[in-house]
């Protein structure tokens, strides 16, 4: 009985594998959609970057993040650095996507942190083609600016730095650290226990960052699972690897006659009790004890502010990263902390020649006053 139901199933299943041969398979065909590269091109051409455009410099400033000029010092950079952001033909002599297409695609995903299929009506850019911008112009913003604009302080930075610590009171401090957590949307379930911390309920990639008064990030240390806490972090850490070579600049500073050697960072309780770390008073009794520690907790949340700003700007930083890759996730991080630093500059830069052209203008102004009276 049992042999006839074997022989009687083994008959079936190659009679079903004969019909599936007899059948012709049906290939998928790829899907070809009409898009209107160059249409596209002129018409965002027109909006933001002509000379009688569309939308005022300041309609620029506020969707791209930055001022226009500055964005295309950026384009012709990454055009150097690399042939991906130059307009190319295909195998049928047909212009490809123009560099102002790939940056301004990029920008706008970094930007408002939108999928990477919304901006296809648009700019013309399918899916796949938007993701590829984005990791290339990352990858092009970490090659062609990191060293100048994710690097440690130098000895002129970190007097700078020094003196307005002084008029903080709190001399010697280069900044205050903290982390910021990531949420991973697409973390595989393989590693979803790693990732995932009991208060935060979702995974999560940690940011170590130390900033300054003026919000410029001079630390960045990207990847460690959001399971572990500000120690462990700090564990795997780079922040103090100058330190310890003897690299890093000399900090002199002199409190209550005691003389000091080392810098130090403004953080939380949770951080262990270094002579690089200060930290505010637990319970606070006396009278100078809370002036003390609610100062320390004012100027500590210069990092805090830092990292708001950067998820205001970089919205991208503020929802759920979409990516599959930690690498890719790094790299995101990463560039939008040097287009962070680089906005910052880039404004510092722009008020102090504003003010400059203004005191030229009064000068020439009392000049002529002057002249006139003579």
């Amino acid at each position: 009985m049992e042999g006839d139901m074997i022989e009687q199933f083994q008959a079936e299943y190659e009679e079903e594998m004969l019909n599936e041969e007899a059948v012709p398979r049906r290939r998928c065909r790829r899907e070809f959609i009409r898009r209107d590269r160059l249409g596209a091109h002129d018409r965002l051409f027109e909006d933001y970057f002509a000379d009688d455009c569309n939308y005022p410099l300041s309609y620029f400033r506020r969707r791209y993040r930055m001022r226009r000029s500055f964005f295309l010092r950026i384009v012709d950079r990454l055009g150097e650095y690399t042939p991906y952001f130059t307009q190319r033909v295909d195998a049928l002599n047909r212009a490809g996507f123009s560099p102002l297409q790939k940056c301004t695609a990029a920008l706008r995903l970094l930007a408002y942190g939108a999928a990477a299929g919304t901006i296809n009506e648009w700019l013309k850019l399918a899916r796949q083609t938007s993701s590829d911008c984005l990791d290339r112009f990352c990858e092009g913003i970490i090659e062609c600016y990191g060293e100048t604009f994710c690097r440690r302080p130098n000895v002129e930075d970190t007097q700078r730095l020094l003196a307005k610590a002084e008029e903080r009171g709190f001399p010697g401090m280069l900044g205050s650290i903290d982390c910021m957590h990531w949420q991973w949307r697409n973390c595989p379930v393989a590693h979803a226990g790693q990732f995932t911390r009991g208060d935060i309920k979702h995974p999560t990639i940690i940011l170590e960052a130390v900033a300054s008064y003026d919000r410029w990030i001079w630390h960045a240390f990207f990847g460690v699972a959001g399971s572990n806490n500000n120690i462990n972090v700090l564990n795997q850490s780079p922040l103090f690897t100058d330190v310890l070579r003897g690299e890093a600049p000399v900090v002199n500073f002199t409190v209550n006659g005691h003389e000091y050697h080392y810098g130090y960072y403004l953080a939380d309780g949770i951080y262990p009790s270094w002579p690089v770390f200060m930290k505010g008073v637990t319970l606070p009794q006396s009278e100078k004890h809370r002036v003390f520690t609610a100062a320390q907790s004012a100027w500590r949340k210069d990092v805090e502010c830092a990292f708001g700003v950067l998820k205001a700007r970089f919205n991208i930083l503020a929802v759920p990263g979409r990516s599959y890759s930690r690498r890719t996730l790094g790299l995101i991080m990463r560039a939008c902390v040097i287009l962070h630093n680089m906005i910052i500059d880039d404004e510092l830069v722009q008020i102090w020649t504003t003010s400059m052209r203004q005191l030229i203008q009064m000068s020439a102004l009392q000049y002529t006053t002057m002249h006139h009276q003579a």
